[in-house]
């Protein structure tokens, strides 16, 4: 971790208590100042010989013949206040990735400019931030999550957005240069000697992943995650899947295993924004950048916790583009109320038409471009075949349902083209299935 020492004067700050914090000094103190519930019993001289706004309010204090200034709204609190009041004494203090938003914050508070005095605090403090922390892969990230509880200082003087374009360029750093991760822990792989005419190479292997950076921003809450990766898909340097990868990996560290922590009502509306978001930042490529079962365990979380119509279509829409990778078990959607089947039969018949659809407008596309009929076109793409597969797959499961409709069950079964079931045994299981379960 990063961090930078200012002053050099020992550090003489003392408690009485919780809320009591004085200087040891010959000179007796003479002005208090109030930051929450702690009263600072500090000398007025180098207060003012750095910060302008205390310089007014000593003034105003005076004016009145008191010697008490109540700082309401602190940025930082009183931590934060107190590391300005000893860059003020010259004390030696120590910034890092944990306090300095604070601290900024704090500086900006007081405006300590350089209007006040040369080389004050808010300018030091942008050095080492530029210098030093925004350079800085783990630090960014702390630094970033300190930001949530200093807002609005903290945006306004453009801390996030800086940490946020630090972190989304660095993900898409060479992995082969990245040695800074630091969630990342696997044993990296030693370099092979290779002989080649006599002479000795070392072969360059890639030790790295290119998802390295993916469980290092997983700490983030959904605000700032979102942003983050909003800023990564921007750069247009990231691979899909790799975005897809990371949504997955995110959805896992937050999203409970359990229904009932699902939909309980103190995390209800987390978990239906966690998703909702996930499912904003899915990548436009629907067909290669997540697979269809993680898809589809979203889709029935997002049922769940009861996202909006429109994050569900998109994800019945792409799962209906990835279908043929889908089984039986990951088909099996829970029905609520007021359904009274097992499953939600409508919503897998939805995403098998969606399916269909997106085949019909393939297949037109390529008989326009290559005059193939459709039989060639089947032929040449196994997809519809596997659907066929897992649908009647799943046509066998929902079959043991009593409440299933039989025109429930002729629909889906008809939903899938005769060319996309070659082999009919699949469906004869299922029909023999749902005639001994009705009989």
């Amino acid at each position: 971790m990063k961090f930078m020492k200012l002053g050099s004067k020992p550090d003489t700050f003392q408690a009485d208590g919780k809320c009591i914090r004085y200087v040891i000094s010959d000179l007796a103190t003479d002005v208090t100042i109030i930051v929450g519930e702690v009263k600072f019993h500090l000398h007025k001289f180098p207060l003012m010989s750095k910060s302008n706004r205390l310089q007014k309010l000593v003034l105003k204090a005076s004016e009145e013949n008191s010697n008490e200034i109540d700082m309401v709204d602190f940025p930082g609190g009183p931590k934060a206040f107190e590391i300005c009041a000893k860059f003020c004494y010259g004390m030696t203090v120590t910034l890092n990735a944990y306090n300095v938003v604070a601290a900024r914050c704090a500086a900006e508070y007081l405006e300590m400019t350089e209007d006040v005095d040369r080389g004050n605090l808010i300018f030091k403090i942008e050095v080492f931030i530029n210098s030093s922390i925004l350079r800085s892969w783990k630090d960014s990230i702390i630094v970033l999550q300190t930001t949530k509880s200093l807002l609005p200082w903290s945006e306004n003087l453009k801390i996030v957005g800086r940490c946020i374009d630090s972190i989304a360029s660095k993900t898409s750093v060479d992995p082969a240069n990245v040695t800074w991760s630091y969630t990342y822990n696997r044993k990296l792989s030693a370099p092979e000697i290779i002989v080649k005419g006599g002479m000795k190479y070392q072969e360059k292997i890639e030790s790295v992943p290119k998802d390295w950076w993916v469980e290092d921003i997983c700490e983030l809450e959904i605000f700032l995650y979102k942003r983050v990766m909003t800023a990564v898909k921007s750069k247009g340097r990231m691979d899909g899947a790799i975005i897809g990868e990371a949504l997955k990996t995110y959805a896992v560290r937050w999203l409970p295993d359990s229904v009932d922590a699902l939909i309980s009502d103190v995390h209800s509306w987390r978990n239906k924004l966690l998703v909702e978001t996930i499912v904003c930042l899915l990548p436009s490529d629907k067909g290669v950048s997540c697979s269809c079962s993680f898809l589809l365990k979203l889709l029935k979380v997002a049922i769940l916790v009861g996202v909006d119509d429109s994050a569900r279509e998109d994800l019945m829409n792409r799962i209906s583009l990835k279908l043929d990778e889908a089984s039986v078990k990951d088909l099996l959607i829970p029905a609520r109320s007021p359904q009274t089947t097992i499953y939600d039969v409508g919503m897998v018949h939805s995403i098998v038409n969606q399916c269909m659809i997106n085949e019909k407008c393939s297949q037109d596309l390529d008989l326009g471009k290559n005059d193939v009929g459709c039989t060639d076109f089947v032929l040449g793409h196994g997809s519809l075949l596997s659907v066929g597969k897992v649908i009647d797959g799943y046509l066998e499961e929902i079959a043991r349902d009593p409440n299933l409709s039989l025109a429930s069950f002729i629909d889906l079964a008809r939903s899938i083209p005769e060319f996309a079931r070659p082999v009919h045994d699949g469906l004869y299981k299922a029909i023999d299935m749902y005639l001994k379960v009705g009989f």
